[in-house]
């Protein structure tokens, strides 16, 4: 990896630079090797420099450390995957009775029938069967966040920072704001280049608040490689699939099911391809996108933070440089 470096840097900053991205930290790990190196720039406004350091939106990739803990608290006999989460927080939704049903499986599979976020055309409730079928949804994970946290008694920053964050070194990551990081952090832009406002967390979100950086969260991906912080068991059924996903659709709430993707599955957690014997997930809150994909019998994995709408536009030529072969999530997402 170290004799491809210069290859690889250059092809990321003409990616880059073809997308529109002004900056972009990433981390590879590959036969052994790790690698970790910013690109562009944090701010628009004012031209500082990414370095490896630089703290980044996780967005959607705050999700898989969710998962993470929960199967945690599973190993630990406090949580289990299929007793409904109702049991503990009360119903997600009144006069629901479907919505009683959802367990931490359901959320975790994206199996729990809920829309991604409630909105005008799809109003808070279950749209089918909790475990029929897929339909991505982040306030499945916000609906976890306080089960997790009834059990615990813990917010869920604590719960995490105990459990992952502390025990795998993440010391630049955090799901609510730190002061410390307004030194060194990235700036999102919308697809026009401008940079907006800072995001900054005053609470835990399950689904999308984490900030942290490439190297940190590349820790957390060789850590899901490796099963470490879980039982063997856990650990091989976390990256199992449990749910086929939906043709070219993320969120798939129509009331009959969808023609399913071929190659794209979902576990506990992650997005998973098993011919290939691949998980990924992506990340996009407003101005900045973020992604991840690990190949355990390759040992190979990467982290890419984008501060910009466009970012994972840079996706499928980073995906071809590290790793082997096709890989049908991209034609999934709409990547390739």
């Amino acid at each position: 990896m170290k004799a491809a470096a210069k290859d690889f840097e250059t092809q990321i900053s003409q990616l880059m630079a073809s997308a529109g991205v002004p900056g972009l930290s990433i981390f590879v790990a590959r036969e052994g090797e790790r690698y970790t190196r910013g690109f562009g720039i944090r701010n628009r406004q004012t031209s500082e420099r990414v370095y490896s350091q630089t703290v980044f939106e996780a967005a959607s990739l705050s999700k898989p450390v969710v998962a993470h803990v929960a199967l945690q608290l599973v190993d630990a006999g406090i949580l289990d995957l299929d007793t409904p989460l109702s049991q503990f927080v009360g119903p997600l939704v009144a006069d629901d009775p479907l919505a009683a049903r959802i367990t931490t499986r359901h959320v975790l599979a994206h199996t729990a029938g809920l829309p991604n976020w409630r909105r005008d055309d799809y109003p808070l409730r279950t749209y089918f069967q909790p475990g029929s079928r897929f339909s991505y949804s982040g306030e499945g994970f916000v609906y976890l966040q306080s089960a997790l946290e009834r059990l615990t008694g813990e917010p869920l920053e604590v719960v995490v920072q105990r459990l992952v964050i502390e025990p795998l070194g993440m010391n630049s990551s955090s799901f609510v704001w730190r002061d410390s990081f307004n030194g060194n952090v990235a700036f999102g832009h919308d697809d026009e280049g401008n940079a907006g406002a800072k995001f900054k967390p005053d609470r835990a979100n399950a689904a999308y608040s984490l900030h942290t950086t490439a190297r940190d969260y590349g820790r957390f991906v060789v850590a899901a490689m490796e099963g470490t912080l879980l039982s063997q068991n856990t650990g091989r059924v976390w990256m199992e699939p449990q749910v086929a996903t939906p043709k070219a659709r993320i969120e798939a709430l129509d009331s009959t099911s969808p023609e399913t993707e071929a190659g794209v599955s979902w576990g506990l957690g992650w997005g998973l391809e098993p011919e290939v014997g691949a998980f990924f997930h992506w990340g996009a809150n407003p101005g900045a996108r973020a992604f991840v994909m690990g190949i355990p019998k390759q040992r190979t994995a990467f982290v890419a933070f984008m501060n910009s709408d466009t970012g994972l536009d840079v996706v499928p030529g980073i995906v071809e440089h590290v790793t082997q072969g096709q890989h049908p999530a991209l034609s999934w997402l709409g990547l390739s």
